[in-house]
C-alpha cells in the first residue's frame, strides 16, 4: 500500500519509481480483482506496523461515529483496504484500464465551465479525486490544478500524459507560495482552479469549522481566495461505488463570508463522509 497520510505527510506517494512503473506495467495485463485481493491480505500486516495511522482511523470511527470497539476496528480495516483500492485504481487508470462515472451535479459543473468567469473547485482526501481530471474534464477554460512538488517522477509523467488533451495545467506547491499568485491570475482570467479545501499546508492560517460533533480547522486560504477574486466555488467528491465504477457529486457552495463558505464546505464533506464512512483518508487526528 502507498502513501498512507499521517500528521507529516508530504503529498507523496509511497513506493520507488522503479516499483511504481513495475505495478503499472503488471495492471496492463491483470484484471483489478487480483491486486484487490493481495491488498485483502497486505492490510492487517499494514496495520500492525503504522500504528498512527491505525490509531488514528480506530478514534476517528469512535469518537465521530459512536461505534463499538469491535465495529470500529472492523471499519478501521474496511478503510485501509478501501484505500488500498483507491491507489490500485489510480495505477490502473495509469495503465490504461477506464472506469464507469455516474455525475451528480454536472449541469452545475457545466454551467459554470461554460460561463466568463472563473471559480474554484475544491477537492478533499475523501474517494479519489485525481480520477475527477479524466472524467469531470474542461471544454472551454484551462483546469489549474494544485499538486505536490514533492510525487515521485512515475506519478508526474504518468499524470501528464493522461491529462494531455485535457485542458489541464498542474501547479506545484512552492515553498515560496507563488503558486497562490499563480492560481489566483487563473481565477481572473477566467480559468478553473483546483485545491484542497481539507488540508492546511504552505500557510498555517485556518478557520474552526463544525465537523462531525467537533471543532476542526479548515484552511483559510482557498476561501480567502475565492472572496477576494468574488468567483463560485464547488466541493467535488469522487467515490469509489464498485469495482470499476466511480459516483462524482458536484456541490455549489454559497456564503457571505469566509467563514460561511468553509462551514458550507465541511457541510458537503461531512454528507458525504456519511454516505461512505470508509473512504475517509485523512490518517490523522483531524481535530486536534
Amino acid at each position: 500500500m502507498a502513501g498512507l497520510e499521517h500528521a507529516d505527510w508530504k503529498g507523496t506517494t509511497g513506493g520507488t519509481p522503479w516499483m511504481q512503473r513495475m505495478l503499472i506495467r503488471w495492471f496492463r495485463h491483470t484484471s483489478l480483482y487480483i491486486p484487490y485481493w493481495c491488498m485483502g491480505w497486505m492490510v492487517p500486516f499494514y496495520m500492525l506496523f503504522h500504528h498512527q495511522g491505525y490509531l488514528a482511523s480506530y478514534r476517528f470511527y469512535r469518537h465521530r461515529f459512536g461505534m463499538n470497539p469491535l465495529k470500529a476496528f472492523g471499519h478501521v480495516y474496511l478503510n485501509h483496504f478501501r484505500f488500498g483500492q483507491i491507489i490500485v485504481d489510480r495505477f490502473a487508470a495509469y495503465a490504461g484500464h477506464r472506469f464507469r462515472f455516474e455525475v451528480d451535479g454536472q449541469e452545475i459543473f457545466d454551467r459554470l465551465e461554460g460561463g466568463d468567469s472563473g471559480f474554484l473547485q475544491l477537492c478533499s482526501h475523501v474517494g479519489n479525486y485525481e480520477l475527477a481530471g479524466y472524467s469531470l474534464t474542461p471544454r472551454h477554460k484551462t483546469f489549474h490544478a494544485l499538486v505536490f512538488a514533492g510525487e515521485t517522477e512515475t506519478v508526474m509523467a504518468s499524470r501528464s500524459r493522461l491529462f494531455a488533451g485535457h485542458k489541464v495545467r498542474m501547479v506545484p506547491v512552492r515553498p515560496d507560495m507563488s503558486h497562490v499568485f499563480t492560481l489566483s491570475e487563473a481565477l481572473r482570467t477566467g480559468d478553473m482552479v483546483s485545491m484542497p479545501g481539507d488540508r492546511i499546508f504552505g500557510s498555517p492560517r485556518s478557520i474552526a469549522c463544525d465537523f462531525l460533533g467537533g471543532k476542526a480547522r479548515f484552511p483559510l486560504g482557498p476561501f480567502a481566495m475565492a472572496m477576494q477574486r468574488e468567483v463560485p466555488v464547488l466541493a467535488v467528491f469522487v467515490m469509489k461505488a464498485g469495482v470499476k465504477s466511480y459516483k462524482i457529486y458536484v456541490r455549489r457552495l454559497s456564503g457571505e463570508s469566509k467563514a460561511d463558505l468553509a462551514q458550507c464546505f465541511a457541510t458537503e464533506l461531512e454528507r458525504v463522509i456519511k454516505l461512505y464512512p470508509t473512504q475517509w483518508f485523512n490518517f490523522y487526528d483531524f481535530w486536534t
